[in-house]
Parts: C-alpha cells; sequence; structure tokens
C-alpha cells in the first residue's frame, strides 16, 4: 500500500532529502551540490512516500509566483518504481499546492519520464535542455 504525506518536521524533511539523495546524487549521478538548494529549508513543502510503511520517494513543490506551484524533486527509490507510488506523489503535491492557492503547475521533467507528466495531464512547452547534466523539458498543467 502507498501512502503519501507531508514531511512536517526537521526529521521528516532530512528523509526526504536522503531518498533524494539516493535517486539523484548515488543513482543518477547529480552533482552533490546541485542537488540541495535554499528552497530546501524554507519555502519548499515537502513529501514523504511510503510504501507498505517503508519510506521510498519524496518529492516537493515551491510557489514561483502566485498561482503557479513548481513540482520538484520527485524521487522514487528502484525497487518501488512501477507501483503507483510516483503517481501517487504527484498527485499529492498538486492537491496541497491547490489547497494552497495553486492554479497552475509547472516542472522540468527527465526526458526520460516525459510520458508519465503527460498522462498526468502535463503539457511540454519549450525545447529539451540540459539540467545537472540530464536531458530535461518544462512542462505545464491547468488546474
Amino acid at each position: 500500500m502507498i501512502q503519501v504525506r507531508l514531511a512536517d518536521s526537521p526529521e521528516q524533511i532530512q528523509l526526504c532529502l536522503r531518498l533524494r539523495w539516493a535517486v539523484f546524487v548515488e543513482e543518477q549521478g547529480v552533482p552533490p551540490s546541485l542537488e540541495v538548494d535554499e528552497h530546501d529549508r524554507s519555502d519548499a513543502v515537502h513529501a514523504l512516500v511510503l510504501a507498505e510503511g517503508v519510506p521510498c520517494g519524496a518529492g516537493r513543490f515551491i510557489f514561483e509566483q502566485p498561482g503557479v506551484a513548481k513540482i520538484q524533486r520527485m524521487a522514487i527509490a528502484d525497487g518501488v518504481r512501477g507501483r503507483g507510488a510516483g503517481r501517487a506523489l504527484l498527485a499529492f503535491l498538486e492537491e496541497e499546492a491547490r489547497r494552497r492557492g495553486a492554479r497552475r503547475f509547472s516542472l522540468w521533467a527527465q526526458v526520460e519520464a516525459r510520458p508519465f507528466y503527460e498522462r498526468a495531464g502535463y503539457v511540454a512547452t519549450g525545447p529539451v535542455f540540459q539540467d545537472a547534466g540530464i536531458p530535461h523539458i518544462r512542462m505545464d498543467k491547468q488546474t
């Protein structure tokens, strides 16, 4: 069973950061200096994913401007992918952002994840670009 909840304590946020580190830095080779930023300890809203009660994923959003939430740093542990954890995380982040006033969403999707986000209603809105050495594309969604 997949559950998603807000990470609202320093310990839970630290757990989110560790899960992201495992996926982005250790698995995908993102430079460590690019993984954590100023939003992580200030204005980001973090979510934690659990599968059968075990932490297995994390994500966050920030407000780029009033009414526009940017979904970021969605990371699901390798052994849990394909079981609905990413879909549940994205839905949770969107709902929480809506609750806080979001009317539109944006994100930078890794190109290989583009179909996942398209199935969730996102539309590519620009050219492919490199972020942390990985091809990405900007995608947007209206609420």
